[in-house]
This record gives C-alpha cells, structure tokens and sequence, in this order.
C-alpha cells in the first residue's frame, strides 16, 4: 500500500484510509475488529472516527466507535502501527448529548473532547485531531450558498489554535487539521499560525465524490497545495449511490434505506439519480463494477491524499481496497468529465 506524508506533519499514511463511523451502529464490536485486522492485513495504517460516531448520531449510542476502536486497540496491542485520527464536533443544537449541543471550539470543549476521546480509544495520544466542522456559520452538510442571515457566535481561530497548542505540548495530540472547511477557513487557519506562532493544520476532511467535486470547482485544491495542507476525502461513494446498489435496487440494505431519508437529502436529489445512472453505465461498458469506478477516480486524483472508506462487510471492504490498483484510461476520465460537465456537483 503507498504512503504519503501528511502536509508538514511526520505523519506517514497509507492513500486509504479506514472509515469507522458504522462501528457501534451497523456494525458490531466483533466486526468492526475484524474490519480492523483486514485493514492492516492490507497495508492500510490509517483509522478515522469521531467522537459523535456512529451515524447517525443518537444519544445511545454516541461514543461507540471510539470505544470499539479502543477495545480493539488493547487487544490486538498494535497501537504504535496505526495513524489514528479522530475529531471535535462543532456547534449543533439538535446534537444535544454532547455537551448540551453547545459544543464549540473553546478551550473547555476541546479539552473535555480530547480526554473522553483518549478514554474510550484506550490510548494517550492521538495522532491527528480534527475540528469535525467550524465554530462559525459556513454552509456545510448539503447547504450550497453562504447566507450571512446564519451568523452566530464563534470561536476565533486564534482561541481555538491556542488550545490545540497547549494540548500538543502536553502530548496528548500529535497533530492538527480541519473539516468541512472553505478556502477561507484554510487560509485564516495558517495564517493564525504564522502570525501568532501557533500549530499549523496538516489535513483538511472534505466532501469528495464523482457527484460533488466542489473541492476544485471552489479552488481550495490550489489552496491546499500552495499551503501544504493534505486532502481526506470523506464519503467516496455518496453514501452507497455510486455502487449503484440503490440504482438497482431502491430497496437496497443500506444507509440511505435504513436510516431517515432526512439525514442525506442532498443523496436523493434527482441529479445525484441521474449522475449515478451515467456512472454506473460508463463503468460496466468499461468490465468494472460501479464501485471501482468511483474510488478508482478519487484514488487517482492528484490533490488527494487519502481516501476515506468504509463498509459494512469485509466483502465490500475488500473490494474498495482492491479499487486502488485499476488504473482507469483517459478515455474514461474523459468521459468521467464529460458526465460532469453535464451535471456539475448534484450531491454537493
């Protein structure tokens, strides 16, 4: 499995990296340990959560992925092998069982996320600690517009920063990055660092799939790669529409039908139906599944440092794996260009 080093950081990583956020919901402690082992079997050193994981979030069951991560972690004894993230959640009053849904991006809530983090994943530090999304209003989560009517109160990134800092000198966090950020967001946060001498992002967590390409259509790639700070992709597959299972089957066992049709809209739109009816066509003319498709795309391209996945069997693990070694043709990519060009960004 290749490895890349994350922004300025000392963080080696495999190009994949394994999802969690089913742990504790669709999957069980034993699975998400096996999920874990074929990971690493694989070459894949990398393991994303989030302390609000698993989706959807509930009060019942917030906190489990981390808890099955760590049980696996003192099990297996082979936390010095993995790079392990996890991340802060913003601002959100419907999230009220996290701290009373007033969780923002102060040096209370950071510090009360990192030590119930580090108890659950049974560690003492954490590699990379993320901000799940930004104290300040910002459309994220399927908004498509800025709308300044949504201003709230927020945390300066200076105030936030400062906290990070005073957490990585007490060794209890390695490294920084951000999620669900803008060009904007990036560009304060390593300015904030440079002026005041402060930790300096090394990753930005963003949306990044065949039906929502705003990562380069919005220029933060040429943002990142002028400030060194390394893409994740999060949600390669559209939530299971670019398998195109659901296209098949509307019926299809999955997150879209299990879970309510509330929590992803933006994955339902006639656009995002549209686009995966082209995908899935262009992948079979061409002997892959839709899947390999999908990920073969995001694996290949060039401001991605690695790719988030997940899964809900070792069967679609292994094959989201096996995606990163198709190379796809550039009569493929142009036709991958061709579909968007004619229905730009519908799962944005």
């Amino acid at each position: 499995m290749e490895k890349i080093t994350l922004g300025r950081s000392d963080l080696k990583v495999s190009k994949i990296c394994l999802g969690t956020m089913t742990f504790g919901q669709q999957n069980t402690e034993a699975e998400a340990h096996a999920q874990l082992d074929y990971a690493l079997e694989r070459g894949i050193n990398f393991i994303d959560t989030a302390e609000l994981y698993p989706v959807m979030p509930s009060a019942d069951t917030q906190g489990n992925t981390e808890r099955f991560i760590g049980s696996w972690l003192k099990k297996s004894g082979r936390r010095a092998d993995v790079v392990l993230a996890t991340k802060v959640a913003g601002p959100n009053p419907y999230m009220h069982w996290i701290r009373k849904g007033k969780s923002n991006h102060n040096a209370a809530t950071i510090r009360a996320a990192v030590e119930t983090s580090l108890q659950r994943l049974q560690t003492d530090v954490i590699d990379l600690y993320q901000l799940h999304w930004p104290s300040r209003n910002v459309p994220i989560f399927g908004a498509s517009q800025f709308d300044p009517e949504k201003e709230r109160h927020s945390i300066a990134v200076e105030e936030t920063l400062a906290v990070l800092g005073e957490l990585i000198k007490e060794g209890k966090i390695r490294h920084i990055g951000v999620s669900n950020e803008s060009s904007w967001g990036v560009s304060e946060f390593i300015k904030q660092s440079e002026m005041k001498g402060l930790p300096r992002i090394a990753t930005i967590q963003n949306l990044y799939n065949l039906t929502a390409r705003h990562f380069e259509t919005s220029f933060l790639d040429e943002t990142c790669f002028r400030e060194q700070v390394s893409l994740m992709a999060y949600s390669p597959l559209a939530f299971g529409q670019l398998t195109a299972k659901y296209h098949d089957n509307p019926k299809a066992h999955g997150r879209l039908t299990i879970f309510p049709p509330t929590w992803s809209p933006r994955y339902l739109r006639p656009g995002v139906l549209e686009a995966v009816a082209q995908y899935a066509k262009l992948a079979r003319e061409n002997g892959m599944t839709p899947a390999q498709l999908a990920l073969a795309w995001c694996y290949s391209r060039w401001f991605v440092a690695s790719t988030i996945i997940g899964a809900t069997t070792l069967a679609q693990l292994q094959e989201n794996i096996d995606a990163f070694g198709i190379r796809l043709s550039p009569e493929v990519m142009a036709a991958v260009d061709a579909i968007h060009a004619r229905l730009p960004n519908p799962g944005q």
